[in-house]
């Protein structure tokens, strides 16, 4: 990191400047030039905060030469990351599919699916429990009835199971939950993500609407300065300008996060797309391009479902699906 410092700075200012930061355990490296003074930054500079030195008086400009994310970032860890939960496992060649329900509705609708999806390949079990909806009409799952329904379709199938939290006063019913899902709008709830680093279970971290890689890499950062080094990224569509599909899926995310981080890389070609018909393309696109995983709405009837039912798929069409990604998975790039 280096830092720029305004002309005629005074010398006391940048004395204190250079004290605090020395604080911190870093070395300086200080640099006078004609019409500047440039501060050099080596060490750990993850802990420092850009916009606390853009606000000193005597600071003109910041800029990192490092990635703020120590953690996530693959130059500290350059082997991949393996998430394991039993059986199934995402990451370091390991390619998991998380399916199921886009909301829990009812005992049969979800144990059907359950044993549906995992005869078709899948490692685990997707259900919402709490679902957040934009109109507050809208069904909003069967929230603690809804856990208890997939623990019941966990002990049936044997497939770990996946939800999604939506406040930490709904921490205590997760107990159970083997993955727990951060949905994209609560991406930068940095409070959420530093209760979940305290936990030792893995958490599936979707990015955000208009979130950048690096944005979505330094929300995984919290819940790993936290302790917790389980987290799985999963791509699941970016707002644009373009409304032919519910979101624009991002498979360049895919290679991009590869060289960026360590973490296992899921995409959720449902949410994406919004359309059932889309999402066995784009399943095997993403598989193609070197996606740890996928995540995928399955419903037994969809055109009655509570919740997403376009783009959910139906059991034989999912079966399918896994088919063609089965297929394309020996030549993914990685």
């Amino acid at each position: 990191m280096i830092v720029v410092l305004k002309q005629n700075a005074s010398e006391l200012k940048v004395e204190e400047l250079m004290k605090r930061l020395r604080g911190m355990g870093l070395d300086i490296h200080q640099s006078r030039g004609t019409h500047s003074t440039i501060l050099g930054l080596v060490g750990d500079t993850s802990a420092v905060d850009i916009d606390a030195l853009h606000a000193l008086e005597v600071v003109e400009t910041v800029k990192r030469i490092q990635e703020p994310y120590k953690n996530a970032n693959r130059k500290f860890h350059p082997d991949d990351t393996v998430i394991s939960v039993g059986d199934a496992k995402i990451g370091g060649g390991h390619f998991g599919v998380i399916a199921g329900p886009c909301s829990v509705e009812s005992r049969e609708q979800l144990c059907s699916v359950a044993a549906d999806v995992k005869k078709a390949g899948a490692s685990f079990l997707r259900g919402g429990a709490f679902k957040p909806r934009t109109s507050p009409y809208a069904f909003q799952g069967l929230r603690g009835e809804g856990i208890k329904l997939l623990l019941e379709a966990k002990k049936e199938t044997g497939l770990p199971i996946v939800t999604e939290i939506m406040d930490l006063s709904q921490l205590f019913l997760f107990e159970d939950v083997d993955v727990i899902q951060v949905g994209a709008r609560n991406m930068q709830n940095f409070e959420m993500l530093k209760e979940l680093g305290r936990l030792h279970k893995p958490i599936l971290l979707k990015r955000g609407l208009s979130s950048t890689l690096q944005e979505l890499l330094m929300s995984a950062e919290y819940i790993m300065a936290g302790g917790n080094q389980q987290v799985i990224l999963c791509e699941r569509g970016i707002r644009t300008f373009e409304t032919a599909t519910r979101n624009t899926l991002d498979l360049s995310a895919i290679p991009a996060l590869r060289q960026m981080t360590h973490l296992p890389i899921v995409v959720d070609p449902s949410h994406a797309t919004g359309h059932a018909s889309m999402v066995k393309p784009m399943a095997i696109a993403a598989a193609a391009a070197g996606a740890d995983g996928l995540m995928i709405e399955v419903h037994n009837d969809p055109a009655h479902a509570l919740c997403d039912g376009q783009q959910s798929l139906t059991p034989e069409q999912f079966a399918e699906t896994m088919q063609a990604v089965n297929a394309v998975l020996p030549f993914a790039c990685r």
